[in-house]
């Protein structure tokens, strides 16, 4: 692509932003994150309690952009074939002879709603699995490939635990972002009651297509990290692991650390968010705000931590002021 074929692109975002939020009101930095998950390639873990337009923001970012949307409510009775699919048993009219067709079910599709997804059994969020990393799907004995761009995003009630499933630390590994939404502020509620009441309906158009989605998730890739970020990274996650952290707050609160999936995260969506921003070279700022999302998922603390009400983003705190940045990067 030349230089305007890129500037041309990046214009698009900020024409998407500006057409989710006539939709949605403040959550400035919800919808960010869920369009670094977006242009990074990977998928994103909504938790927030009721009503606050979780549902909503998925479905005006899909309405956002010309792609094919599909919703899916798990519920306890869900089964793996209600959202990948069934084979079921036709007769060609012409010759009488009967066969097996594949119908594909609702996660055939360029961005999928997984709403709830912790009101369903494992063996159902298991049926996601394949579907989120392979992007393709497996019924017996043949693999349907998934549309490109496919994108998956999954919102989950923090305050109900009655009846649920919580998602097991490898499915919740396949999350790129585990993104929480809070509160909206005073001014942001009001302005929420004012244009959710009458009769004005806001109209959204779509602003970008799936081709130029693609196009710039290569593009991130092209974003450039220096080498002293990198090894900042690599500290960062390797330090989350009590067997080989420095952190005394880390050996005493924490069970389970990150993975090396965390690191590519973390530089994936370092890289997304500059390119978000209009830049082309990655920040210590980028990281560190990025950090909380990528983390707060793949850090497991122990009984101490959860007898002292430590959460995850608190060890992500205290581990981005325990791992100091190079000097070559502060200067």
């Amino acid at each position: 692509m030349t230089e305007q074929d890129i500037n041309q692109l990046l214009g698009k975002l900020p024409q998407l932003k500006q057409e989710i939020q006539k939709v949605i009101v403040g959550q400035e930095e919800v919808l960010d994150e869920v369009l670094i998950t977006l242009l990074a390639g990977g998928h994103g873990l909504l938790e927030g309690v009721p009503g606050l337009a979780k549902t909503l923001l998925v479905r005006t970012l899909a309405n956002a952009m010309d792609l094919g949307f599909r919703r899916i409510q798990f519920t306890p009775d869900l089964m793996p074939t209600d959202i990948l699919g069934t084979e079921v048993l036709e007769e060609d009219h012409a010759t009488g002879k009967r066969f097996f067709k594949f119908n594909e079910g609702p996660i055939f599709a360029n961005i999928v709603l997984a709403d709830e997804i912790n009101r369903t059994p494992p063996k159902t969020q298991a049926a996601l699995l394949e579907a989120m990393q392979e992007y393709e799907v497996t019924y017996a004995g043949t693999t349907y490939t998934l549309p490109k761009p496919f994108f998956l995003l999954a919102t989950q009630n923090p305050i109900e635990q009655a009846g649920t499933y919580p998602l097991p630390e490898a499915q919740l590994d396949r999350f790129l972002l585990y993104i929480k939404i809070k509160y909206p502020t005073e001014l942001e509620e009001l302005n929420i009651l004012t244009s959710t009441t009458g009769t004005r309906q806001e109209q959204v158009y779509p602003a970008i297509s799936g081709e130029e989605i693609l196009q710039l998730r290569q593009l991130v890739r092209e974003v450039s990290i220096s080498e002293d970020l990198l090894t900042y990274v690599n500290q960062l996650v390797r330090t989350t692991r009590p067997d080989t952290t420095s952190s005394e707050h880390i050996k005493s609160y924490v069970r389970w650390g990150a993975g090396p999936r965390a690191g590519q995260a973390l530089i994936l969506t370092s890289k997304a968010r500059a390119l978000l921003q209009g830049r082309f070279a990655v920040t210590a700022a980028d990281v560190q705000t990025m950090a909380y999302p990528v983390l707060r998922h793949r850090i497991l603390v122990n009984f101490t931590a959860e007898a002292e009400r430590i959460t995850p983003d608190q060890v992500v705190e205290e581990l981005l002021q325990h791992i100091k940045l190079p000097k070559a990067i502060l200067a």
